[in-house]
Protein backbone atom coordinates (compact mmCIF):
# COMPACT_ATOMS: atom_id res chain seq x y z
CA UNK A 1 0.00 0.00 0.00
CA UNK A 2 1.51 3.32 -1.11
CA UNK A 3 1.81 6.02 1.18
CA UNK A 4 -0.94 8.06 0.09
CA UNK A 5 -3.62 4.95 0.07
CA UNK A 6 -2.64 4.49 3.86
CA UNK A 7 -3.22 7.84 4.25
CA UNK A 8 -6.72 8.18 2.99
CA UNK A 9 -7.65 4.83 4.46
CA UNK A 10 -6.16 4.11 7.67
CA UNK A 11 -8.21 5.13 10.36
CA UNK A 12 -10.75 6.74 8.26
CA UNK A 13 -14.07 6.78 8.52
CA UNK A 14 -15.07 9.07 5.72
CA UNK A 15 -13.36 12.47 3.23
CA UNK A 16 -15.32 14.97 2.46
CA UNK A 17 -16.04 16.03 -0.77
CA UNK A 18 -14.23 12.53 -1.43
CA UNK A 19 -11.21 10.03 -1.66
CA UNK A 20 -10.82 10.55 -5.27
CA UNK A 21 -10.50 14.06 -5.33
CA UNK A 22 -8.21 14.56 -2.25
CA UNK A 23 -6.24 11.81 -3.71
CA UNK A 24 -5.78 13.74 -7.46
CA UNK A 25 -4.71 16.82 -4.99
CA UNK A 26 -2.27 14.40 -2.75
CA UNK A 27 -0.71 13.62 -5.93
CA UNK A 28 -0.43 17.05 -7.51
CA UNK A 29 2.84 17.37 -4.87
CA UNK A 30 1.27 20.55 -3.79
CA UNK A 31 1.95 20.86 0.00
CA UNK A 32 -1.52 21.41 1.74
CA UNK A 33 -2.36 23.13 4.63
CA UNK A 34 -3.55 20.51 7.40
CA UNK A 35 -4.77 21.16 11.20
CA UNK A 36 -6.18 19.43 13.92
CA UNK A 37 -7.97 21.44 16.37
CA UNK A 38 -8.43 20.43 20.04
CA UNK A 39 -9.83 22.49 23.20
CA UNK A 40 -7.59 21.83 25.68
CA UNK A 41 -10.60 21.09 28.68
CA UNK A 42 -9.21 17.97 30.22
CA UNK A 43 -5.47 17.44 31.20
CA UNK A 44 -5.35 13.51 30.06
CA UNK A 45 -5.14 12.09 27.05
CA UNK A 46 -6.76 8.33 25.81
CA UNK A 47 -5.25 6.47 23.37
CA UNK A 48 -8.33 7.37 21.44
CA UNK A 49 -7.95 10.81 21.52
CA UNK A 50 -4.55 9.76 20.08
CA UNK A 51 -5.71 8.54 16.49
CA UNK A 52 -6.44 12.11 14.75
CA UNK A 53 -2.52 13.18 16.39
CA UNK A 54 -1.27 10.21 14.27
CA UNK A 55 -2.96 11.41 11.07
CA UNK A 56 -1.92 14.37 11.36
CA UNK A 57 2.06 13.46 12.60
CA UNK A 58 1.23 11.37 9.15
CA UNK A 59 0.46 14.37 6.96
CA UNK A 60 3.75 16.19 9.01
CA UNK A 61 6.01 13.15 7.60
CA UNK A 62 4.88 13.71 4.06
CA UNK A 63 6.03 17.24 4.42
CA UNK A 64 2.73 19.36 4.21
CA UNK A 65 2.30 22.28 6.59
CA UNK A 66 0.86 21.03 9.45
CA UNK A 67 -0.71 23.31 12.77
CA UNK A 68 -1.83 21.69 15.79
CA UNK A 69 -4.26 24.24 16.92
CA UNK A 70 -5.20 25.10 20.70
CA UNK A 71 -8.51 26.27 21.02
CA UNK A 72 -7.77 28.44 23.73
CA UNK A 73 -10.29 30.55 22.62
CA UNK A 74 -13.38 28.32 21.41
CA UNK A 75 -12.60 26.29 24.59
CA UNK A 76 -14.41 29.27 26.58
CA UNK A 77 -17.63 28.34 25.15
CA UNK A 78 -17.12 24.52 24.56
CA UNK A 79 -17.71 22.43 21.84
CA UNK A 80 -21.41 20.18 22.51
CA UNK A 81 -21.26 18.06 19.95
CA UNK A 82 -20.84 14.93 21.65
CA UNK A 83 -22.82 16.15 24.59
CA UNK A 84 -26.12 16.16 26.23
CA UNK A 85 -25.63 19.44 27.83
CA UNK A 86 -23.19 22.52 28.58
CA UNK A 87 -19.56 22.01 28.85
CA UNK A 88 -18.25 23.70 31.89
CA UNK A 89 -16.49 27.15 31.16
CA UNK A 90 -13.15 27.30 31.76
CA UNK A 91 -10.95 30.31 32.52
CA UNK A 92 -8.01 31.10 30.26
CA UNK A 93 -5.53 30.21 32.94
CA UNK A 94 -7.11 26.53 33.38
CA UNK A 95 -6.88 26.40 29.53
CA UNK A 96 -3.02 27.10 29.38
CA UNK A 97 -2.33 25.12 32.07
CA UNK A 98 -3.89 22.02 30.61
CA UNK A 99 -2.31 22.50 27.57
CA UNK A 100 1.05 22.57 28.70
CA UNK A 101 0.05 18.64 30.05
CA UNK A 102 -1.53 17.51 26.92
CA UNK A 103 1.65 18.71 24.81
CA UNK A 104 3.57 16.70 27.23
CA UNK A 105 1.54 13.54 26.47
CA UNK A 106 0.65 14.08 22.84
CA UNK A 107 4.58 13.79 22.25
CA UNK A 108 4.71 10.62 22.65
CA UNK A 109 2.77 10.38 19.39
CA UNK A 110 3.40 13.69 17.38
CA UNK A 111 6.60 15.10 16.39
CA UNK A 112 6.52 19.03 17.34
CA UNK A 113 9.51 19.56 15.31
CA UNK A 114 7.36 18.88 12.34
CA UNK A 115 4.57 21.02 13.36
CA UNK A 116 3.45 24.58 14.19
CA UNK A 117 1.52 25.08 17.18
CA UNK A 118 -1.39 28.51 16.90
CA UNK A 119 -4.04 29.57 19.05
CA UNK A 120 -6.82 30.46 17.83
CA UNK A 121 -7.74 33.62 20.25
CA UNK A 122 -5.12 34.83 17.54
CA UNK A 123 -7.63 35.73 14.81
CA UNK A 124 -11.18 34.92 16.94
CA UNK A 125 -10.34 37.36 19.83
CA UNK A 126 -10.04 40.22 17.58
CA UNK A 127 -13.04 40.34 15.85
CA UNK A 128 -15.37 42.80 15.96
CA UNK A 129 -19.75 42.38 16.36
CA UNK A 130 -20.24 43.19 13.04
CA UNK A 131 -17.54 40.82 12.06
CA UNK A 132 -19.25 37.64 13.99
CA UNK A 133 -22.89 39.15 12.39
CA UNK A 134 -21.22 39.10 8.87
CA UNK A 135 -19.66 35.42 9.56
CA UNK A 136 -23.14 34.16 10.74
CA UNK A 137 -25.18 34.96 7.54
CA UNK A 138 -23.00 32.17 5.97
CA UNK A 139 -24.94 29.73 8.45
CA UNK A 140 -28.58 29.11 9.23
CA UNK A 141 -29.76 28.15 12.84
CA UNK A 142 -31.99 25.68 11.51
CA UNK A 143 -28.98 23.48 10.19
CA UNK A 144 -27.35 23.74 14.27
CA UNK A 145 -30.74 22.75 15.84
CA UNK A 146 -31.81 20.12 13.46
CA UNK A 147 -28.27 17.95 14.70
CA UNK A 148 -29.64 14.99 16.86
CA UNK A 149 -28.24 15.39 19.97
CA UNK A 150 -29.76 19.38 19.97
CA UNK A 151 -33.10 18.39 18.98
CA UNK A 152 -33.24 15.65 21.95
CA UNK A 153 -32.02 18.52 24.30
CA UNK A 154 -34.30 20.70 23.03
CA UNK A 155 -37.34 17.85 23.04
CA UNK A 156 -36.63 17.12 26.78
CA UNK A 157 -36.83 20.61 27.60
CA UNK A 158 -33.03 20.95 27.88
CA UNK A 159 -31.00 24.56 27.90
CA UNK A 160 -29.64 24.81 24.56
CA UNK A 161 -27.35 27.94 24.52
CA UNK A 162 -27.56 30.79 22.05
CA UNK A 163 -23.35 30.84 22.10
CA UNK A 164 -23.57 27.23 21.52
CA UNK A 165 -24.21 28.41 17.62
CA UNK A 166 -21.63 30.69 17.65
CA UNK A 167 -19.31 27.79 17.78
CA UNK A 168 -19.33 26.08 14.42
CA UNK A 169 -18.92 29.69 13.34
CA UNK A 170 -16.27 29.96 14.86
CA UNK A 171 -14.53 26.75 13.99
CA UNK A 172 -15.10 27.38 10.72
CA UNK A 173 -13.12 30.96 10.80
CA UNK A 174 -10.42 28.63 12.19
CA UNK A 175 -10.00 26.96 9.06
CA UNK A 176 -10.67 30.47 7.21
CA UNK A 177 -7.97 32.38 8.98
CA UNK A 178 -5.36 29.26 8.39
CA UNK A 179 -6.63 28.87 4.68
CA UNK A 180 -7.26 25.10 5.43
CA UNK A 181 -7.04 22.25 2.46
CA UNK A 182 -7.93 19.86 5.03
CA UNK A 183 -9.45 19.62 8.58
CA UNK A 184 -8.78 16.67 10.38
CA UNK A 185 -11.11 15.63 13.48
CA UNK A 186 -13.58 12.50 14.75
CA UNK A 187 -17.00 11.68 12.87
CA UNK A 188 -18.69 14.05 15.77
CA UNK A 189 -17.13 17.13 14.34
CA UNK A 190 -17.68 16.45 10.45
CA UNK A 191 -21.01 19.76 11.15
CA UNK A 192 -18.33 21.88 12.71
CA UNK A 193 -15.28 21.32 10.45
CA UNK A 194 -18.55 21.52 7.23
CA UNK A 195 -18.13 25.48 8.68
CA UNK A 196 -14.91 25.67 7.70
CA UNK A 197 -15.54 24.23 3.80
CA UNK A 198 -18.71 26.58 3.82
CA UNK A 199 -16.31 29.75 4.31
CA UNK A 200 -13.45 28.37 2.28
CA UNK A 201 -16.10 28.19 -0.55
CA UNK A 202 -17.90 31.27 0.13
CA UNK A 203 -15.27 33.87 0.59
CA UNK A 204 -12.11 32.27 -1.39
CA UNK A 205 -14.17 30.14 -4.16
CA UNK A 206 -12.13 27.31 -2.87
CA UNK A 207 -12.84 23.63 -2.15
CA UNK A 208 -11.19 22.44 1.18
CA UNK A 209 -11.68 18.78 2.74
CA UNK A 210 -12.86 16.91 5.54
CA UNK A 211 -10.70 13.60 7.04
CA UNK A 212 -13.04 12.63 9.81
CA UNK A 213 -11.09 9.57 11.78
CA UNK A 214 -12.52 6.50 13.12
CA UNK A 215 -13.19 6.04 16.90
CA UNK A 216 -10.82 3.86 18.83
CA UNK A 217 -13.70 1.76 20.81
CA UNK A 218 -12.26 1.26 24.67
CA UNK A 219 -11.27 -1.93 26.27
CA UNK A 220 -14.79 -3.12 26.70
CA UNK A 221 -15.84 -2.48 23.08
CA UNK A 222 -17.95 0.50 24.11
CA UNK A 223 -17.40 4.52 23.67
CA UNK A 224 -13.54 4.84 25.29
CA UNK A 225 -14.44 6.82 28.15
CA UNK A 226 -13.33 7.91 32.02
CA UNK A 227 -16.49 7.31 33.57
CA UNK A 228 -16.72 3.73 32.10
CA UNK A 229 -13.05 2.81 33.38
CA UNK A 230 -12.62 1.05 29.43
CA UNK A 231 -9.44 3.55 28.30
CA UNK A 232 -6.00 3.20 28.35
CA UNK A 233 -4.54 6.70 28.84
CA UNK A 234 -0.69 7.65 27.52
CA UNK A 235 -0.04 8.32 31.65
CA UNK A 236 -0.55 5.03 32.28
CA UNK A 237 2.38 3.33 33.35
CA UNK A 238 3.75 0.25 30.91
CA UNK A 239 2.27 -2.90 33.75
CA UNK A 240 -1.05 -1.17 33.62
CA UNK A 241 -0.93 -0.59 30.06
CA UNK A 242 -0.04 -3.64 29.16
CA UNK A 243 -2.53 -5.46 31.83
CA UNK A 244 -5.25 -3.19 29.92
CA UNK A 245 -4.12 -4.38 26.41
CA UNK A 246 -4.45 -8.28 27.59
CA UNK A 247 -7.97 -7.65 28.65
CA UNK A 248 -8.80 -6.75 25.77
CA UNK A 249 -12.29 -8.03 24.19
CA UNK A 250 -10.63 -10.52 21.09
CA UNK A 251 -12.64 -8.85 18.19
CA UNK A 252 -10.56 -5.49 18.99
CA UNK A 253 -7.13 -6.61 18.09
CA UNK A 254 -6.55 -5.31 14.85
CA UNK A 255 -9.02 -2.46 15.32
CA UNK A 256 -6.03 -1.45 18.15
CA UNK A 257 -2.72 -2.33 15.41
CA UNK A 258 -4.27 -0.03 13.01
CA UNK A 259 -5.51 3.02 15.07
CA UNK A 260 -2.92 2.77 18.04
CA UNK A 261 0.95 1.52 16.55
CA UNK A 262 3.04 2.36 13.76
CA UNK A 263 2.44 -1.23 12.45
CA UNK A 264 2.58 -1.35 8.97
CA UNK A 265 -0.80 -2.43 6.85
CA UNK A 266 1.01 -5.68 5.64
CA UNK A 267 1.94 -6.72 9.33
CA UNK A 268 -1.95 -5.71 10.28
CA UNK A 269 -3.35 -7.90 7.34
CA UNK A 270 -0.78 -10.49 8.52
CA UNK A 271 -2.72 -10.59 12.04
CA UNK A 272 -5.47 -10.46 10.61
CA UNK A 273 -5.24 -13.83 8.61
CA UNK A 274 -3.41 -14.99 12.04
CA UNK A 275 -6.85 -14.23 13.41
CA UNK A 276 -8.90 -15.90 10.83
CA UNK A 277 -6.64 -19.18 11.04
CA UNK A 278 -7.63 -19.26 14.61
CA UNK A 279 -4.54 -18.12 16.09
CA UNK A 280 -4.72 -17.94 20.26
CA UNK A 281 -5.85 -14.14 20.41
CA UNK A 282 -3.93 -14.03 23.89
CA UNK A 283 -0.41 -14.45 21.53
CA UNK A 284 -1.87 -11.92 19.81
CA UNK A 285 -2.37 -9.37 22.38
CA UNK A 286 0.90 -9.92 23.97
CA UNK A 287 2.71 -8.64 20.58
CA UNK A 288 0.17 -6.13 20.58
CA UNK A 289 0.85 -4.75 24.36
CA UNK A 290 4.42 -5.02 23.26
CA UNK A 291 4.48 -2.95 20.61
CA UNK A 292 1.88 0.00 22.55
CA UNK A 293 4.22 -0.15 25.59
CA UNK A 294 7.28 -0.23 23.30
CA UNK A 295 6.08 3.12 21.13
CA UNK A 296 4.53 4.50 24.11
CA UNK A 297 7.40 3.75 26.54
CA UNK A 298 10.06 2.21 25.52
CA UNK A 299 11.67 -1.51 24.27
CA UNK A 300 13.43 -1.57 27.90
CA UNK A 301 9.68 -1.25 29.90
CA UNK A 302 8.02 -3.09 27.59
CA UNK A 303 9.71 -6.45 27.64
CA UNK A 304 9.40 -5.67 31.69
CA UNK A 305 6.01 -5.25 31.62
CA UNK A 306 5.81 -8.54 29.68
CA UNK A 307 7.57 -10.13 32.13
CA UNK A 308 5.56 -8.59 35.34
CA UNK A 309 2.31 -10.07 33.45
CA UNK A 310 3.89 -13.35 32.57
CA UNK A 311 4.61 -13.68 36.59
CA UNK A 312 1.31 -12.78 37.64
CA UNK A 313 -0.36 -15.14 34.88
CA UNK A 314 1.77 -18.31 35.65
CA UNK A 315 1.04 -17.40 39.86
CA UNK A 316 -2.42 -17.74 39.32
CA UNK A 317 -3.18 -13.47 39.86
CA UNK A 318 -5.21 -13.44 36.48
CA UNK A 319 -6.62 -16.59 36.37
CA UNK A 320 -10.15 -15.99 35.75
CA UNK A 321 -11.93 -19.96 36.61
CA UNK A 322 -10.74 -19.62 39.90
CA UNK A 323 -12.49 -16.99 41.25
CA UNK A 324 -15.94 -16.83 42.93
CA UNK A 325 -18.92 -15.73 40.66
CA UNK A 326 -21.75 -14.11 40.97
CA UNK A 327 -25.21 -13.66 38.86
CA UNK A 328 -25.36 -10.70 36.95
CA UNK A 329 -29.35 -10.99 37.93
CA UNK A 330 -28.88 -9.87 41.26
CA UNK A 331 -26.87 -6.73 40.87
CA UNK A 332 -28.27 -3.95 38.66
CA UNK A 333 -25.91 -3.28 35.12
CA UNK A 334 -25.38 0.40 36.30
CA UNK A 335 -24.68 1.94 39.50
CA UNK A 336 -21.89 3.17 41.77
CA UNK A 337 -18.70 1.59 42.04
CA UNK A 338 -19.45 1.88 45.96
CA UNK A 339 -23.20 -0.07 45.50
CA UNK A 340 -21.54 -2.65 43.41
CA UNK A 341 -18.45 -3.66 45.81
CA UNK A 342 -21.59 -3.98 48.87
CA UNK A 343 -23.16 -6.05 45.94
CA UNK A 344 -20.69 -8.75 45.26
CA UNK A 345 -19.49 -8.62 49.03
CA UNK A 346 -15.71 -7.15 48.96
CA UNK A 347 -17.24 -4.33 51.17
CA UNK A 348 -20.01 -4.14 53.51
CA UNK A 349 -20.64 -0.46 53.81
CA UNK A 350 -20.43 2.19 51.82
CA UNK A 351 -17.71 3.77 54.37
CA UNK A 352 -15.58 0.53 53.80
CA UNK A 353 -15.79 0.83 49.91
CA UNK A 354 -14.83 3.94 50.14
CA UNK A 355 -12.09 3.38 51.94
CA UNK A 356 -10.76 0.68 49.62
CA UNK A 357 -10.93 2.99 46.96
CA UNK A 358 -9.27 5.51 48.05
CA UNK A 359 -6.62 2.94 49.08
CA UNK A 360 -6.30 2.37 44.85
CA UNK A 361 -7.30 -0.84 45.83
CA UNK A 362 -10.68 -1.26 43.59
CA UNK A 363 -10.33 -2.52 39.97
CA UNK A 364 -12.88 -3.31 37.50
CA UNK A 365 -11.76 -5.34 34.66
CA UNK A 366 -7.91 -4.45 35.91
CA UNK A 367 -8.07 -0.97 35.49
CA UNK A 368 -8.36 1.01 38.99
CA UNK A 369 -11.21 3.19 39.93
CA UNK A 370 -9.68 6.40 41.50
CA UNK A 371 -12.88 8.08 42.28
CA UNK A 372 -16.06 6.90 45.27
CA UNK A 373 -18.50 8.67 42.58
CA UNK A 374 -17.37 6.34 39.78
CA UNK A 375 -20.35 4.58 37.99
CA UNK A 376 -20.20 1.30 36.32
CA UNK A 377 -21.83 -0.56 33.85
CA UNK A 378 -21.59 -4.16 34.91
CA UNK A 379 -21.84 -6.86 32.21
CA UNK A 380 -21.32 -11.24 32.14
CA UNK A 381 -17.40 -11.30 32.28
CA UNK A 382 -15.79 -8.22 34.25
CA UNK A 383 -13.91 -8.31 37.57
CA UNK A 384 -14.13 -6.79 40.52
CA UNK A 385 -11.21 -6.55 42.46
CA UNK A 386 -10.32 -4.66 46.00
CA UNK A 387 -6.63 -6.23 47.14
CA UNK A 388 -6.64 -10.40 47.67
CA UNK A 389 -10.65 -9.83 47.09
CA UNK A 390 -12.06 -10.66 43.71
CA UNK A 391 -15.62 -11.27 42.05
CA UNK A 392 -16.59 -12.97 38.38
CA UNK A 393 -19.93 -11.30 37.20
CA UNK A 394 -21.59 -14.43 35.41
Amino acid sequence: MDAIEELLTRGVENIIPGKEKLRALLESEKKLNVYLGIDPTAREIHIGHAVPLRKLNAFALLGHNVTFLIGDFTALIGDTSDKEGDRPVLTSAQIHANFRTYKKQAEKVLDFSKVKVRFNSEWLKPLTFADIVKLCQHFSAGDFVGRELIKKRLAEGKKVGLHEILYPVMQGYDSYSMDTDIQLGGTDQTFNMQAGRVLQKDLRKKESFIIANSFLEGTDGRKMSKTWNNAIWLTDDPNDMFGKVMSLRDELIVQYFTLVTNASMDEINDIEKRLTARENPMTLKIELAHRMVTELHSKKLADAAQKDFGVRFQKGELTQAKLPTIPISKISDTRSILAALIDVDIAESNSEARRLINQKAVRLNDEPIDSPKTIVHLKHGDIIRAGRKAVKIV
